[in-house]
């Protein structure tokens, strides 16, 4: 058998003797399906597929091509630092080691469930640490707001489902604070994801956890799925991005490792 083992010294600073088995144990999908019913911001271009070829050739084989186009920023996507901080990486810049990495998952779920507008804060990232030990740098945050499930239903998703500069004055649902992603800035973390919209909450006009994260260079991956399966630590993320040179974000697919 092949064993696949990936050092956490190119990943994670703080667990230079941690490595990754990847030929047992589980692998989970964070990643929604892209298509048509993908939740796209409401003035976001939103996905559409277009057949170029599907059917029997001539030559007696089957063949099928299609087309697609979207907005960067719709159903399970990177957000690149260079969508909120001039000059920093844009997707096909974001360095691997910031995709790859082991898992802290913070579960918020009993605070979005009384509050829809709830920010993530300091306080909460730090009862995790009580519990679970000091996030370390490289590590991948994963906040856990409960909403995967409600997804790609927008209105209850997202607060609306209207389409249109109008609508976001309507969008509603939990987010990463201020404090809470000034303090992940402070552990030096490689990337947070949430099962929300955008890294920030709903009702928000200054943007302020997404310019915090990346103007210091710090990655974001928004509409992540179910992760309900994941434990608080011990999973490792592999979230690789299409690799659009430029791009402000773009789709991504992120999966997770738990070990036997």
């Amino acid at each position: 058998m092949i064993r696949y083992a990936l050092a956490a010294s190119a990943v994670c600073l703080a667990c230079p003797a941690l490595a990754q088995d990847l030929s047992t144990g589980t692998w989970i999908d964070l990643t929604h399906t892209l298509n048509e019913e993908a939740v796209f911001w409401p003035t976001a271009e939103m996905f559409e597929q277009e057949t170029v070829a599907e059917g029997e050739t001539e030559g007696g084989y089957y063949y099928s091509a299609y087309k697609f186009s979207a907005s960067e920023h719709g159903g399970t996507h990177l957000d690149a630092p260079i969508h909120f901080a001039e000059g920093g990486d844009s997707a096909d810049e974001v360095p691997i080691e910031r995709l790859i990495g082991p898992a802290f998952v913070i579960d918020v779920t009993a605070q979005a469930a009384e509050d829809v507008d709830y920010r993530v804060t300091a306080a909460d990232i730090e009862a995790f640490e009580a519990e679970h030990g000091e996030i370390p740098e490289g590590a991948i945050v994963l906040l856990n707001t409960g909403r995967a499930g409600l997804y790609p239903d927008r209105e209850q998703y997202m607060g609306t489902a209207a389409r249109g500069a109008d609508a976001v004055a309507d969008l509603h649902f939990p987010g990463l604070g201020e404090d809470g992603a000034a303090l992940l800035v402070e552990r030096g973390i490689g990337a947070v994801g949430l099962d929300t919209p955008s890294i920030d909450y709903g009702q928000s006009t200054d943007f302020a956890a997404h310019v915090e994260l990346m103007t210091n260079g710090i990655p974001a991956f928004e509409n992540v799925a179910d992760m309900s399966a994941l434990p608080p630590t011990g999973a490792f993320v592999v979230a690789l991005p299409v690799k659009m040179e430029g791009g402000s974000g773009g789709p991504l697919r992120i999966v997770a490792h738990l070990p036997e």
